[in-house]
């Protein structure tokens, strides 16, 4: 069933973990992300609305990486009922995409938590003093639709905050599967 996300409020501070990359195997953290800008995605393996976008987020990476923009993705789903998002398929999903950024899992859900997270996909960017400019989704394509893969929501936020402005104040929301809580660690 689809979700979509809680729109953490504007101007929050980036939440503080510190999780295993699952591609590096190196710990990926949020002291790592300060004084640039930076973008924390929570995805899964087995979500279609992430399967929808997979090479867009391989190319939204290059992008980010050309203007200076951290990409850590995060994975907070229960491997005990989805086994396909376990460490170890995350580093396989990691290399079969081509994903250059960390790939994170989050056992706890506690980091999912704090960022209020409720799908798969959903992104936020942080500015180069950690406080939320964006959150939302990537784009308006959806595995129910055929609009174009574009990143145009999040590339659009990136530009304004490189180059010296504010995302749009207009968010839309990300749609996608809802984080898959272990029983009796919802929220």
């Amino acid at each position: 069933m689809a979700v979509s996300s809680n729109m953490l409020e504007l101007g929050t501070v980036l939440p503080a973990f510190s999780l295993p990359d699952t591609v590096s195997g190196r710990v990926v953290s949020s002291t790592d992300l300060a004084g640039r800008p930076a973008m924390v995605m929570f995805l899964c393996n087995h979500c279609p609305y992430v399967k929808r976008i997979q090479e867009g987020l391989v190319e939204f990476a290059r992008f980010c990486d050309e203007r200076g923009v951290r990409l850590v993705a995060i994975s907070s789903n229960d491997p005990g009922t989805y086994p396909d998002d376990a460490p170890d398929k995350m580093t396989l999903e990691a290399k079969n995409a081509g994903y250059t950024f960390p790939y994170a899992f989050d056992e706890s859900q506690a980091v999912a938590k704090a960022f209020r997270a409720a799908c798969t996909p959903e992104f936020y960017l942080f500015n180069a003093a950690s406080a939320l400019v964006y959150r939302g989704r990537f784009d308006e394509a959806t595995p129910k639709n055929d609009a174009p893969v574009t990143g145009r929501d999040v590339r659009a936020a990136v530009e304004a905050l490189v180059g010296g402005g504010t995302p749009a104040a207009d968010q839309k929301a990300s749609i996608g599967c809802n984080i898959k809580w272990r029983p009796g660690n919802e929220p």
